[in-house]
């Protein structure tokens, strides 16, 4: 199993738990805002707005926030400047970790970050020291259910999609940004709900961890990133064995 399906599966059983509703819909409307910016406020024309606005409906983002940042964005609405920045680094073992943030300052957020690191054994890095061996490629968690792994192959792979892994009780799919848009509509043609769906940092390979007092504090690290107010997504190339797993509490 990649590291990558093991955080997908972690922040699945956080989300199930995690009432921060309020701190989570900040976050998307950031990342809506930032999308529209980059390359408009048309979701049929901007794949990147698309997921943004896809990973919001998700969680139940109201229409009317969603209108809001997208008009943001597009500067038809005023507000402060946010800056798209990427905090790059190592956790304990080498394993690199990756950090997407959208902050209004970034002279605050740069030494939070590099904090964060530091109080989990880490170290934050140059910027390039890992993210070389990243790619961004369309992520859908879909829910186990009565679903097989059979069936959801036939309707992704076919829609153009790249992989597809199963972990715990969710499946993960991997596509091309290009192909995200005819999954997500051959998803829904076959009323297949995606639990989330975006645009994410997957690592081309991955570094096994087989301490446990590591493979901790690593996943300490990333849940620290991902709960930061400026931090969007969080990636890294760690793999951890399921009997490792097991023994973190």
């Amino acid at each position: 199993m990649s590291g990558h399906s093991h955080w997908a599966g972690i922040k699945h059983k956080k989300a199930l738990v995690d009432a921060k509703r309020g701190k989570l819909w900040s976050k998307l409307a950031k990342a809506i805002i930032i999308a529209a910016k980059m390359g408009g406020g048309d979701p049929d024309a901007n794949i990147r707005l698309r997921a943004a606005i896809d990973e919001a409906k998700a969680v139940s983002l109201p229409k009317e926030n969603i209108t809001r940042a997208i008009k943001r964005g597009t500067g038809e609405l005023g507000g402060e400047q946010l800056d798209e920045l990427v905090y790059e680094g190592y956790g304990p073992g080498g394993v690199a970790v990756l950090a997407e943030a959208v902050t209004d300052n970034r002279n605050r957020t740069a030494p939070e970050i590099r904090k964060i690191f530091e109080i989990c054994g880490g170290k934050l890095g140059s910027t390039g020291c890992v993210s070389w061996n990243f790619e961004k490629k369309g992520l859908f968690i879909i829910p186990k259910g009565n679903l097989t792994e059979e069936s959801l192959m036939e309707v992704a792979l076919e829609a153009g999609a790249d992989d597809i892994t199963e972990s715990d009780d969710i499946f993960e799919i991997t596509c091309l940004p290009t192909a995200y848009d005819s999954v997500a509509k051959a998803l829904a043609t076959a009323k297949i709900e995606s639990e989330e769906s975006s645009l994410r940092l997957i690592p081309k390979d991955t570094a096994e961890v087989n301490d446990v007092d590591s493979a901790s504090k690593i996943i300490k690290l990333m849940e620290l990133l991902d709960d930061h107010d400026d931090i969007q997504n969080v990636s890294s190339n760690v793999s951890i064995p399921d009997e490792i797993m097991s023994q973190i509490s």
